[in-house]
């Protein structure tokens, strides 16, 4: 691929991310009487919701933490970083620091800590912001957090796990997967023994327990001993999901110099996207049974931001680091559906969710699932990538 085509795409990312969508978030997500951050906003940027939802708050401060780091030394931007922090100290967690799923607008806690990944989230944010100011509250909050993470591996959601124990026990991909890249996030915090053997553990799991042999196929759901369970839960896909652990997946095998890694998490990655395309309508499928049976999920068919952002992060740093022809032909079509029909040019920002169709289901640009996080980071991380491809040209 020649430089002026990469030249072409990166200078696209960047300018979406800096003159489009981080404009957006720094002009209505904050809150500044109670600090965090409002995410329930509609097309325009108002606010239709104050719930502060805990893993979104995480993922904004961490956001903007990294946009300090490694974009720009803007202190406005390192400002917005810290009410978010300020907001977790003070009101995320319990008193088992466990972190909550969401908060009133004030911080009232509002939902349990039964999700994982606010912990997960919230650890991603004080280990960067603590990174970047120096502040060792927040550095070793992280690693505390991350410590408490891998102790309820075997049982993420604790005693508000609904599922009846010994009838049809199942572990989930999400946990392994989110820790393969937050355990590179924190890596400077750890101890380089257990970053490691995290690494080698979120390896074996989502490169062994979760994919097929034979299809390249990861299930969102497997028994306990690495078998198919014939259930809803174990005929599940998640294209996104797998493919997003793909390039988590990438960084590792690219830090550890593994050709062989880097090969395979590619092939899973392409696997994934050509088992989920729509070939009729475009687009990738949110949710698939992998007998063909309807799947649980009424919404299987949508086509939502997050999958297709992380499947162009996948496919360009497939090629940065294979220059596989197939991953290049696989991001200029993906690029082309997901900029025709998320990107708004209008309002900023990106829609989040499409019906089967392609056509706009919501227009709302945050909520309770979709925050200041894949967006601006997918544009970041293929701004970066395509860079690294020209200068590796040269």
């Amino acid at each position: 691929m020649n430089n002026e085509i990469l030249r072409g795409y990166s200078q696209l990312y960047k300018e979406s991310l800096l003159n489009n969508v981080v404009p957006f978030w720094e002009k209505y997500s904050p809150d500044q009487t109670y600090g965090g951050y409002y995410t329930c906003l509609d097309r325009t940027g108002k606010v239709y919701d104050t719930d502060k939802f805990v893993w979104l708050q995480g993922r904004q401060a961490w956001m903007f933490a990294l946009l300090y780091q490694n974009v720009e030394p803007r202190e406005e931007w390192l400002e917005i970083s810290r009410i978010g922090i300020d907001f977790l100290k003070k009101y995320g967690s319990d008193q088992n620091g466990h972190f909550y799923f969401s908060l009133t607008r004030e911080g009232r806690p509002l939902v349990q800590p039964y999700n994982i990944f606010s912990d997960c989230f919230a650890a991603m944010a004080f280990g960067k912001y603590g990174l970047v100011t120096g502040d060792t509250e927040s550095t070793d909050r992280a690693v505390q957090i991350f410590s408490q993470i891998l102790k309820r591996r075997a049982n993420p959601k604790g005693k508000y796990n609904k599922v009846f124990p010994k009838t049809r026990d199942l572990k989930n991909f999400a946990l392994p997967m989110i820790l393969s890249n937050l355990c590179l996030e924190l890596e400077p915090l750890l101890d380089s023994k257990l970053v490691e053997e995290t690494i080698d553990n979120c390896i074996h799991e989502v490169m062994g327990d979760f994919l097929d042999d034979k299809t390249f196929l990861i299930y969102e759901n497997r028994t306990l001993d690495n078998g198919f369970s014939d259930s809803f839960e174990g005929r599940l896909l998640n294209p996104g999901h797998a493919i997003e652990a793909m390039w988590f997946i990438m960084d590792i095998a690219k830090r550890r110099d593994d050709e062989e890694l880097l090969e395979r998490a590619v092939k899973v990655m392409l696997a994934q996207l050509e088992y989920g395309w729509d070939s009729e309508y475009g687009g990738i499928f949110y949710f698939l049974d992998v007998n063909g049976n309807p799947p649980q999920q009424l919404e299987w068919d949508q086509k939502l931001w997050w999958v297709h952002l992380e499947t162009l992060i996948a496919l360009a740093k497939g090629y940065q680091f294979t220059r596989n022809p197939r991953c290049w032909e696989w991001f200029e079509k993906v690029h082309s559906y997901t900029w025709e029909k998320f990107y708004d040019p209008t309002e900023g920002e990106w829609f989040g969710y499409l019906n089967r169709r392609g056509e706009v289901l919501l227009d709302l640009k945050g909520g309770k699932w979709k925050g200041c996080f894949h967006v601006p980071r997918a544009l970041y991380q293929v701004w970066k990538t395509f860079d690294l491809c020209e200068d590796e040209s040269n």
